[in-house]
């Protein structure tokens, strides 16, 4: 890398670039004097990395603002073309609606106001572009409010700027910034208050916190901005490096930012319905979500040296570094450590990064790069980050049983594969009293999920010994994850155990599928029934396909005609994944993964599996054990990802589609030229160009119709499938949620009654049931935390746990259908009336419905 561009990158870092110490004054002096000597020969590549950094280094941007300030007053074209391309990447991240780059280039913007470059009165039209926007869009009469989530979004990027510029704005242009904050108090006073219900983390933390959520995110971000103009914008968070070189930039020309506007909002559909705004509504949160959703796991002496803003300002710079260098993690860990602040910010790095690996309804990245960032932080701050990471981690699974049940799959899934990073080491008998809790306890039920967890990344020796110190905990452990063949031996049905050996030969002998059919159809079904030749078939191919995942494929791939023959429906195919269940019981993890791979290679349907899942025995561990709900979701996901491929290949097949259009059109012009063309033969006019030229015209045109043919064709094929895979999704959660209905209506009225939910307060979304998964309440005697639960109370410091098992029950498994409803909402909105109509009717138990309304974040009443 060239100098320069080390320079510009590493500024403001403990780099070798600048001597391995950090003076802002130095750094900028030493990168301004190299870029200055630089443009003459890479004036373009200069422009181009300068920018490149801003955008994706945004911690930085102070620094950067400064040198742009400096290098406005020696080549005010070179600003100028910086800000033009700016102007320009706004515009186009506003159109797209690329919300980290709109916030971002905004900061931009601001820190170059700071540096005399841009005019302060431009910025603040900027602003007002966005206000307008945001008040049309929430205005009843003339705007959309299903889409307050754009209004919001472009408030929080005003309201985010003014940590880097609302000194400045207020010391020049103080009559025009207040008319901004003037606008957005006006629009706070007509907006909807968005409620977390549905997104939450914690079931009740509209009970334990109940200052954080008697304002959403805007009015807390507002109140912080407003707290900091009255301490007369002073905080420790942001740089001002500008001000070092204040005497200087002073005599800078500022330039007027390029007109921006802002993307027309979504018709209205006439009259909308309670679906129709749901669905509206769901499509902009999706397109504008809200960055963070503060989880406060730490005590407030952890982090009560911080003013407001100064939290939220190194927030931004975290979630900017985890956004922009989610491709290097070492690189993103490093600069997670030396942000740019003269605070301890630990417990609110982890806070943070936890925020996002458990935020709802999913997190930006997948959850293995939050545990990778975690793993490198550890590393980079051994004597500090570990025990704020086992803070964390106790504070959660104090609180686990109101933790959301997707939140509590995935802290399940993070923890055992940090773990696995550190020899498994963890103070077990700090939890050895989960053993005194009920089964259904949810400590005692995480606990064991993460051993499990633990032991499919290792092995059940190695987690053995990693609980030495605790060996009660053994209880706790899966079993050994060997097979459970039906025939290992004589003992077992001889004539079962007969034909299970002859297949073994058979297959050793490798015999075709059509001969095995053939061999089943002629000696083993007559004779014996269509229930053992499955039983037989399938616990003998399993066996075989037992010693590795490889084996298992190559069974599956070489015989899985075999299985489709003998469960061509869904009762057999049902049969069929109970006898997976049965070779497999002492292994969810090989369970899982020959149930997803016979359902890949369509030996079993989505519905069959459903139907297993809510089987009777199975509907019974619920409550217990992970193992079913992680086959489901499986399934699910398989279908949605089958969709979401679908919706690709057919996007990609109309821009073919196009492409090949145009290339006919063109090669037929041609042709259609060339033949009308007049040219002289022996000296006699003739219709026609050269005859060789003529044949490849004509070839041509003619290989260019045929591709557009054949591309319009494989589009109408794709388009059919897609129309099917949408009626067999509609199909698929129809299934899921009778099925949940149904396993739930009986056991819900036994446990609550007829009982019905309290509204949250917000007009938007409703809570699952307050009074019975929101209530805390401190226990005067001991301190310790307390939650209601019906008639029931956990303790959550000991190991109590009173909560009973049919209560525990309902309360986890409306827990999952709020899940499934988030997580899968985009699928679902679709087919909500279908839904409301079959499934949501008035004989439905108001837990239940409510438990969907929370997931899709669809108010009851409208």
């Amino acid at each position: 890398m060239s100098s320069w561009r080390s320079l510009i990158l590493r500024i403001g870092e403990k780099s070798p670039e600048y001597g391995g110490t950090i003076d802002y004054k130095d750094h900028i002096d030493a990168c301004f004097g190299v870029v200055r000597r630089e443009l003459e020969h890479s004036e373009d590549e200069i422009l181009t990395f300068l920018l490149q950094c801003s955008e994706q280094l945004p911690h930085k941007i102070p620094l950067y603002g400064t040198v742009i300030g400096l290098l406005n007053l020696e080549n005010e074209e070179l600003v100028k073309k910086i800000l033009e391309s700016t102007q320009k990447s706004l515009q186009d991240a506003l159109d797209s609606g690329d919300c980290n780059k709109i916030r971002v280039l905004m900061r931009f913007l601001t820190v170059l106001m700071c540096s005399k470059v841009v005019q302060p009165s431009s910025l603040v039209v900027v602003f007002e572009t966005l206000l307008s926007s945001a008040a049309t869009i929430v205005d009843d009469e003339k705007g959309n409010p299903s889409w307050q989530a754009r209004a919001d979004f472009y408030i929080t990027c005003i309201l985010s700027c003014l940590p880097w510029g609302g000194s400045e704005l207020g010391e020049q242009i103080p009559e025009e910034i207040e008319r901004v904050m003037v606008g957005i108090e006006a629009y706070l006073s007509i907006r909807r208050r968005v409620s977390d219900v549905g997104l939450s983390v914690f079931e009740d933390i509209n009970k334990i916190d109940k200052v954080h959520v008697e304002q959403d995110f805007v009015e807390d971000l507002w109140s912080r901005i407003q707290d900091l103009s009255k301490n007369s914008w002073k905080l420790e968070s942001v740089p001002r490096p500008h001000l070092l070189y204040e005497a200087q930039l002073v005599a800078g020309k500022s330039h007027d930012i390029g007109p921006i506007s802002c993307p027309e909002q979504p018709d209205i559909p006439g009259e909308l319905s309670g679906v129709d705004f749901g669905r509206q509504k769901h499509e902009a949160e999706l397109k504008y979500p809200q960055r963070i959703r503060r989880l406060n796991i730490f005590s407030a002496s952890k982090t009560e040296d911080l003013q407001p803003i100064d939290r939220f300002v190194v927030e931004e710079y975290l979630l900017d570094v985890l956004f922009f260098l989610n491709g290097c993690r070492k690189e993103c860990a490093a600069c997670m450590v030396g942000l740019p602040v003269p605070f301890r910010y630990e417990y609110l790095m982890a806070e943070t990064i936890f925020s996002q690996l458990l935020l709802l309804p999913q997190p930006p990245f997948k959850p293995i790069y939050y545990t990778l960032v975690i793993i490198d932080l550890c590393k980079s701050l051994p004597g500090a980050f570990p025990a704020v990471v086992a803070g964390a981690v106790r504070a959660l699974f104090d609180r686990i049983s109101e933790l959301d049940m997707e939140c509590r799959t995935r802290l399940i899934l993070w923890f055992s594969h940090h773990l696995s990073n550190f020899q498994f080491i963890w103070p077990w008998e700090e939890w050895a009293y989960v053993l005194e809790l009920p089964k259904w306890a949810p400590q005692r039920v995480f606990v064991q999920e993460v051993l499990d967890r633990e032991v499919r990344l290792s092995y059940w020796d190695k987690v053995k010994q990693s609980i030495e110190n605790t060996p009660a905990l053994e209880e706790l452990l899966p079993p050994k994850g060997v097979p459970d063949f039906r025939y290992g031996s004589e003992d077992e049905d001889k004539t079962e155990y007969t034909l299970s050996t002859e297949l073994n030969g058979m297959v050793k002998g490798r015999k075709t599928a059509r001969d095995v059919i053939t061999w089943l159809e002629e000696s083993v079904i007559p004779v014996n029934g269509l229930d053992v030749a499955l039983r037989v078939v399938v616990q003998t191919l399993l066996d075989i396909g037992s010693k590795s995942f490889t084996h298992l494929i190559t069974v599956l791939e070489r015989y899985g005609q075999v299985i489709a023959r003998i469960c061509p429906d869904e009762e057999t195919q049902i049969t069929l994944i109970a006898e997976v269940g049965s070779f497999w019981k002492n292994s969810a993890q090989s369970t899982a993964i020959t149930i997803d791979r016979m359902m890949g290679y369509r030996l079993i349907s989505n519905l069959a599996i459903i139907k297993w899942v809510f089987s009777p025995p199975n509907v019974e561990l619920f409550h217990i054990t992970d193992r079913l709900w992680e086959i489901l979701r499986n399934a699910l996901n398989k279908t949605y990802n089958r969709i979401s491929d679908l919706r690709k290949e057919i996007s990609h097949l109309k821009k073919s589609v196009i492409t090949a259009e145009q290339s006919a059109a063109k090669a037929k012009a041609e042709l259609d030229a060339a033949e009308t063309k007049l040219m002289l033969v022996d000296g006699e006019p003739v219709v026609g160009e050269n005859p060789a030229r003529m044949k490849r015209l004509k070839s041509t045109a003619a290989k260019t119709k045929e591709e557009e043919v054949s591309t319009r064709e494989s589009l109408e094929s794709k388009e059919a499938l897609f129309a099917r895979a949408l009626e067999e999704n509609e199909a698929l959660f129809l299934s899921l949620y009778k099925n949940f209905s149904s396993v739930l209506m009986d056991r819900l009225h036994e446990t609550f009654g007829e009982k019905t939910l309290e509204p949250t307060g917000d007009s938007e979304a409703m809570a699952v049931d307050e009074e019975d998964t929101s209530a805390m309440e401190m226990d005067k005697e001991n301190g310790s935390s307390k939650r209601n639960v019906g008639n029931s109370k956990i303790n959550m410091g000991g190991t109590e746990y009173v909560v009973e098992e049919k209560e525990q029950w309902c309360l986890s498994t409306l827990g999952y259908v709020k899940a499934f409803s988030r997580q899968y909402a985009s699928e679902i909105w679709p087919h909500m009336d279908k839904l409301e109509e079959e499934v949501l009717t008035e004989s439905v138990h108001p837990l239940f419905r409510n438990a969907v309304y929370s997931g899709l974040r669809l108010h009851i009443g409208q």
